[in-house]
Formats: structure tokens, sequence, C-alpha cells
């Protein structure tokens, strides 16, 4: 997928969660943040800043292990994900990160429709 088209593609994607949370998502890390609230599976519950920085965490191994990048290693003693790098996340400048996670992200939410 090109650039212009993720890029396509994640404004649809903002449009829907802004339909289905009442509010936009403001960018990439406000959604990763949503994705690891759901993945967490506790509901929404207040975070500190450290554990909304592994929420972040988890939405990023969840979204990469689709294609994958990272493998479920089961829950900590506190109910949280656990995974564990499976291959090297490929390198690239930030707008090519950026562009590599959103696109995974569109196809969790894609998945997730189905």
């Amino acid at each position: 997928m090109n650039e212009k088209d993720v890029d396509k593609q994640w404004e649809g994607l903002l449009d829907q969660l802004q339909q289905l949370v009442g509010k936009r998502p403001a960018d990439l890390n406000a959604v990763l943040f949503l994705i690891g609230v759901q993945e967490l599976g506790k509901g929404p519950i207040r975070f500190s800043k450290e554990a909304k920085q592994d929420l972040m965490h988890i939405a990023v191994c969840k979204v990469l292990s689709q294609s994958g990048y990272y493998t479920f290693d089961g829950l900590d003693k506190d109910g949280w994900p656990q995974w564990i790098l499976a291959k090297p996340v490929p390198p690239g400048d930030l707008l090519t990160q950026e562009t590599f996670l959103k696109e995974h992200v569109i196809e969790y939410f894609q998945s997730a429709l189905v």
C-alpha cells in the first residue's frame, strides 16, 4: 500500500472511530492507546502515564503480531498481555515507521470488523 492510500484509509478509520467513541482520535498514539485498552480488556479506567505507555506498547505488539513480528506470550500476574519479538521490525525513518504502523492499525480494525 502506498503512503497516499494509507493516508486515505487512515482518515476513514479516524472518522469511524469518532462515530464509535464520540471523539476523533488526535493521532496515531491516541489510536494505539484505544487498541491497548481494548486488548487489556479491563474497561475504561484511569491509567498512570507509565500504564498509558505500556498500553501503547501492547497495541504495537498486537498490530504487528498480524505480520509475525511479535508473538503473544501470555498474561503477567496482573493480567497484562506479554509479547515476544519474533522477527526484527524493518528499520526506517520516522515517517516510514509511522506509515508502517498505520497500515497495521488499519488491518487490525479491518479484521476486527469482519
